[in-house]
């Protein structure tokens, strides 16, 4: 409410008139009642929100019916585009307020009014409705495409295309012969982020769309964006990956580089790369360039502190980088947030029918301060059926893989293998080999020691911690995760963005490649129906995946002689024995059928206490009920209206409920 008070104090003056009403529709406080309408006329460009126009001459009415400039200068339309940039954080700014101007203070040329183009408005709104929906605000009436735009055939104008050429000439062509992917090397605001990554997913929407997987504790949404050739669906076989930046908000670059792959992934499937056009047109991925949105913005100020000239104590901020945003806007360090199935699993591994996959959350657990980044990371886990994983961090040079929690609670440097370690040596071996510098063992590390291991070290081997993000992926669900560490600067200078990206960019696409390794398939009943929840057993290694809803599975394994069995609860065993040559190029495909069995209950291997409450989450409904809060019982309008409404309904203009969602 601070920022609502500091603006409201600057515009007070200005937005000081009486309501009005637009004949027919007097409860809706879009324009003024008058005594006649005047004339159209053009008259001087003079709103102050509306310099950089690309005109001089506007003419009143304008399109809305507002008659004159003080109307609209005094008008709730003219007030939310002075403050748009504030409410959304910057996000489409300046475009929404020139499309803004293009209606209130329209073009005139030759004594006539000239509209602006349906198309250019439609544009900005797929990019930019999101924000208003992060805020809880309906879109603006006056910037209706239908109602107040035109197409191109009724000679309309862009607006916006000033500004379009402008910011083109502001980007770098890094060219990789031949294809030009263009990309800026800058760090941008949670707003510029979101921006990018709708507009990336405009540009590409036959492959690419943004979701959101939750929100920050200050209501920031945890943008995701997907590619694939078949976007916001699951394809039977085709794998799913995650990539996952800026966990820890101080270590950005991660961050950065996810955002500038989104861009290449989109914009080289355009241009015909026939590399990446096979990736995403035999797997699913999903980037989620910053899960700490909130901890950026408050070391993203450090760091903006540090380049002050008055500023007498940088030091203070460069050292305080290392540790200002790491956590969450409630303090918590999210990774240590995760339910500590580690230590369940150590418990209880020498029982002969404990299983170390897919184990269940303790209820015990939500006892604790659950964050609600942690609470969506966990919900989009159980939600997809991810194969393999990278979280991407900063401060070391290295790649860490699971267990994270040491298998003896004293030992803080203790190897700690999982069941998979060979599958995750191998996993951490193609990001660092194909990384310019990771592997080398001649490379300058950031005061640890990884010279004899080549850039890759397990976790719990390196510095033991428990409640971390890559075990729970590992014992709660069948993605392998890694910890990625990109360097010893966790916010390094924008001068080495671009060395980043050209160090990394190999790495990311190989560790993509990498999840079609191994084998797949389909297990099927005897009428040919996916059976969802079968089991895959491959003998020596005591960790089983599960099939996905429609019968599916991947399973990484490299390259030797494997035994591989398929069961489900109620279903015969089924044993095959795969061999995958060292040759070979691309995934194996070994499928099963099983048939129906009676089932004897004192013998079935999958009555194990354990496992019954796997569906159990958020079992005291916290996160529910506090998302639902606003409303009433059977739905109805908020009894409070939101944070913003101050900004209109303290300064005397009339009620623009026609930015109430529920209205």
């Amino acid at each position: 409410m601070l920022r609502a008070a500091v603006l409201l104090s600057l515009l007070a003056a200005c937005f000081c008139a009486p309501p009005r009403c637009e004949p027919g529709e007097p409860s809706l406080g879009r324009c003024r009642e008058t005594a006649e309408e005047e004339k159209p006329q053009c008259t001087d460009m003079v709103l102050g929100y509306c310099q950089d126009v690309l005109y001089n001459k506007v003419m009143f009415p304008n399109i809305v019916g507002h008659q004159s400039r003080v109307e609209t200068e005094t008008s709730a339309e003219y007030l939310l585009l002075s403050v748009l940039h504030s409410l959304l954080n910057g996000e489409c700014s300046p475009e929404l307020r020139i499309l803004g101007c293009s209606i209130l203070a329209p073009r005139c040329h030759h004594s006539t009014l000239v509209k602006p183009c349906r198309s250019t408005c439609e544009i900005v709104k797929r990019s930019c409705a999101h924000a208003f929906e992060a805020i809880g605000m309906a879109w603006p009436y006056f910037l209706d495409c239908d109602r107040f735009f035109v197409g191109d055939e009724e000679g309309c104008y862009d607006p916006l295309s000033v500004l379009r050429a402008r910011h083109d000439v502001t980007f770098a062509n890094i060219s990789d012969g031949g294809h030009a992917t263009i990309l800026q090397f800058t760090y941008q605001s949670n707003a510029q982020m979101f921006n990018i990554l709708k507009k990336t997913a405009a540009k590409c929407p036959q492959i690419s769309q943004t979701y959101s997987i939750g929100r920050s504790v200050e209501g920031k949404d945890l943008l995701v964006i997907e590619f694939s050739d078949n976007p916001g669906q699951h394809d039977l076989l085709e794998p799913e990956i995650k990539l996952i930046g800026n966990m820890h908000g101080n270590e950005v670059l991660g961050r950065q580089l996810l955002i500038y792959l989104a861009q290449y992934l989109c914009s080289e499937y355009l241009l015909g790369n026939e590399r990446i056009q096979t990736l995403i047109n035999n797997t699913r991925i999903h980037l989620l360039p910053s899960m700490n949105p909130d901890g950026f913005e408050l070391a993203a100020s450090e760091v903006a502190d540090s380049q002050d000239p008055e500023n007498t104590n940088q030091e203070g901020h460069i050292f305080n980088g290392w540790t200002s945003g790491r956590a969450n806007a409630q303090n918590i360090d999210l990774n240590r947030n995760f339910p500590d199935l580690t230590s369940i699993y150590y418990n209880r591994r020498l029982y002969r029918h404990f299983r170390s996959d897919h184990i269940p959350i303790p209820d015990s657990y939500w006892m604790n301060k659950v964050a609600p980044e942690t609470y969506a990371i966990m919900k989009w886990i159980r939600a997809i059926p991810f194969v393999i994983s990278a979280s991407l961090h900063g401060g070391e040079l290295v790649i860490s893989y699971p267990f994270d929690f040491s298998k003896h609670p004293e030992e803080e440097k203790m190897f700690s293998p999982t069941p998979d370690e060979k599958i995750f040596k191998q996993l951490a071996r193609t990001y660092a080999d194909a990384h310019a510098t990771m592997s080398n063992n001649d490379t300058d590390r950031c005061g640890a020691s990884f010279a004899s291991k080549g850039g890759i070290i397990n976790g719990a081997l390196w510095y033991s911690f428990a409640g971390g993000m890559s075990d729970f992926n590992y014992l709660h669900s069948n993605c392998l995760e890694l910890t990625v560490e990109l360097g010893c600067d966790k916010f390094p200078s924008e001068e080495e963005l671009y060395p980043e990206w050209r160090r990394n960019k190999e790495a990311l696409l190989s560790f993509m490649e990498s999840v079609h390794r191994g084998i797949k398939g389909i297990v099927k009943d005897s009428n040919g129906n996916g059976i969802k929840g079968a089991i895959i057993t491959v003998k020596g290694i005591r960790h089983d995946i599960t099939t996905a809803d429609d019968g599916d599975y991947w399973r990484l394994l490299n390259p030797g002689i494997h035994i591989v069995s398929a069961t489900a609860p109620g279903y015969s065993r089924v044993v095959k024995r795969v061999r995958l040559p060292h040759n070979m190029q691309k995934v194996g495909r070994v499928d099963f059928v099983l048939k129906k069995v009676p089932v004897e209950p004192d013998h079935d291997y999958f009555n194990i206490p354990e496992l019954d409450n796997y569906e159990r989450f958020d079992p005291y409904n916290q996160f529910e009920q506090y998302s639902q809060a606003e409303l009433g019982e059977n739905g109805e309008e908020r009894t409070e209206k939101p944070w913003w409404w101050a900004y209109f309904s303290q300064l005397g203009v009339s009620s623009p409920t026609w930015l109430l969602r529920n209205y």
